[in-house]
């Protein structure tokens, strides 16, 4: 009788097992290069709990929404809250299925050992850009929310033509850190969780007071979605105590 008994409750496990992968399903998501070292250590822990696959396109979200303004189609997009704001404008969002989950800062790096200047002040962060012999951040051409926001505080310094010279651009959707790791600047800005993912850096800080912006992240569901219901799930693991957790070692605050 007990052996009948396991086995069935092997025979249920089973079935439950196969239901379970038969609802799974593959999620494909465009998501910002702000969030990637987060996500990219989620990623493997939410597929394991349903048992969904993500296929992750990253980007900025600058690009990631020009994509989605052009006609491509993605299940779920994290992106900046602006650009999901826009896209719900647009009607490229479903109303009502967006939620932000985190924010950052900006973050000044230089190399893995090379002294820290001092950013405690407007003037002492201005009169470090101006030291440094080339200094690396996201071009403003590509729409980056940093990299607009840093060449705008660059005119506000009134420093953007001395700077200009001795700057240096990773390509689009990269890291402006790599170039500090390679050599070929001294200094680079950038969203801090985007600069804490390198390796061969070390962060000085965030830039003073309003000298630094804070990025908010949202996640929303195209109305086109082949797999909103998963979306949805991603959306809602985001917001749980594990993600806080993995948002806050990678330089981000839940929200």
């Amino acid at each position: 009788m007990k052996f009948m008994t396991g086995r069935v409750a092997t025979a249920a496990a089973l079935l439950l097992a196969q239901a379970s992968f038969a609802s799974a399903a593959e999620i494909k998501v465009f998501s910002t290069i702000g969030v990637q070292a987060a996500l990219e250590e989620l990623t493997p822990k939410f597929e394991k709990e349903t048992g969904n696959k993500l296929t992750i396109t990253w980007g900025t979200a600058a690009i990631l929404v020009k994509k989605i303004q052009a006609g491509e189609s993605a299940d779920l997009l994290v992106l900046t809250k602006q650009g999901l704001d826009e896209l719900i404008k647009g009607n490229k969002v479903a109303p009502g299925s967006d939620a932000s989950f985190a924010s950052s800062g900006m973050g000044v790096v230089v190399k893995h050992g090379a002294p820290k200047p001092d950013i405690a002040t407007p003037e002492s962060y201005k009169q470090a850009l101006l030291k440094a012999k080339a200094i690396a951040y996201s071009n403003p051409a590509h729409g980056g929310a940093s990299g607009v926001f840093f060449a705008k505080s660059l005119e506000r310094m009134g420093i953007a033509d001395q700077v200009k010279d001795k700057t240096k651009f990773p390509p689009p959707s990269g890291n402006a850190a790599n170039l500090v790791v390679s050599g070929e600047a001294e200094l680079a800005v950038q969203q801090e969780p985007e600069v804490m993912s390198v390796s061969g850096v070390d962060i000085v800080g965030p830039p003073p007071g309003d000298l630094n912006n804070i990025t908010t992240y949202s996640a929303g569901v195209p109305p086109d979605s082949k797999e909103p219901n998963g979306a949805k799930a991603l959306i809602k693991f985001l917001k749980t105590p594990e993600a806080a957790a993995v948002y806050k070692a990678r330089g981000l605050k839940p929200v």
